[in-house]
């Protein structure tokens, strides 16, 4: 079984210019101690799949109309909002996107950092302050009961970043979700910071969803991957297959505009149009209007059903929906 199995996930807003279906029916599965990548443009849904599993979906406008989130065979959606209070935090985590506004500037390091200790472990006193510092410890950060006086504002980005790091991991949850948590970093401070999530992974068996836009990112962090565009998974593969044989003709395109450094070309690759308004999404296949490859079923028949090519390569194309293989 499965450690994360998300089944016909659908999230969606109910707005004054119609229903936004940002998340429009996606199913993936996460193994325990996997790192599980979703890679995709902004506005795909990524970000928005992964707080429907935490039950975080800004409401009232926002509401899971359909679905199953299983935790270990347990079905996040039918928890009530008191039980999914003690899972947050405590069995699932998740890292946000920019730690700046993840950390509340009114409030020391310290305080941010023993507030779910406090919460979920009950921790008073000594032991609480011994925990907190422990946590930046884990985190690599220097003369941690100094930064514990200290406030966000006094912190680089790398810094604050790490601390976000330390409140998700400091209830040792066993799933930690991360939202692009290396955007705001500079490239020598990334490649630490991703050393740090593998290796923390390494030492406590954490299961990891990766959220990010950067394929080097999921080249060097995962195991597998499904790529998602406007609200839907298209692709699921290990990360392998997914660099050697992509199948979608978007996972092709995302990896075309990808800059190589052994080629010298005088203009980047890129994907002509926009993704779809998701209050307006088209009757056929979602990419049919940007894909060089479309044809009749593509633009008559309804969205392409799931087609396995290999044991953990899924794709949802018409090209290979009509023949079932390559």
């Amino acid at each position: 079984m499965a450690f994360l199995e998300v089944k016909n996930l659908r999230t969606h807003f109910f707005t004054r210019r119609g229903i936004v279906k940002a998340v429009d029916g996606v199913d993936f599965h996460v193994d325990r101690g996997e790192t599980f990548g979703l890679v995709g443009e902004s506005g795909c849904g990524k970000s928005m799949t992964c707080l429907s599993i935490l039950r975080l979906v800004p409401q009232p406008a926002g509401q899971i109309v359909e679905g199953e989130i299983l935790l270990e065979g347990n079905d996040l959606l039918k928890k009530s909002e008191e039980e999914m209070r003690r899972i947050r935090g405590s069995r699932v985590s998740m890292i946000l996107q920019d730690p700046m506004t993840s950390l509340n500037p009114v409030f020391t390091v310290g305080n941010q950092v023993m507030e779910s200790l406090k919460i979920h472990l009950g921790l008073r006193g000594k032991p609480l302050w011994d925990k907190a510092k422990r946590m930046l410890e884990m985190v690599r950060i220097a003369s941690p009961e100094v930064r514990l006086k200290n406030w966000p504002h006094q912190l680089s980005g790398g810094m604050r970043q790490r601390v976000v790091g330390a409140i998700s991991l400091s209830c040792e949850p066993r799933l930690l979700i991360a939202d692009e948590p290396t955007t705001s970093l500079d490239a020598t401070i990334q490649m630490q910071y991703l050393r740090l999530l593998r290796e923390i992974q390494e030492e406590t068996g954490l299961t990891l969803i990766f959220i990010t836009h950067d394929l080097g990112i999921v080249a060097r962090m995962c195991k597998r991957a499904a790529v998602m565009y406007a609200g839907r998974i298209v692709e699921t593969a290990t990360v392998r297959d997914l660099f050697n044989h992509p199948a979608h003709p978007y996972t092709q395109a995302l990896l075309r505009s990808v800059p190589k450094v052994e080629e010298n070309v005088a203009r980047l690759a890129s994907i002509e149009g926009q993704p779809p308004s998701l209050h307006q999404l088209p009757p056929h296949c979602i990419f049919a209007p940007r894909c060089s490859r479309a044809d009749d079923p593509c633009w008559k028949e309804a969205y392409p059903p799931t087609v396995q090519l290999d044991e953990d390569h899924l794709v949802n194309c018409w090209k290979y929906a009509q023949v079932g293989k390559k």
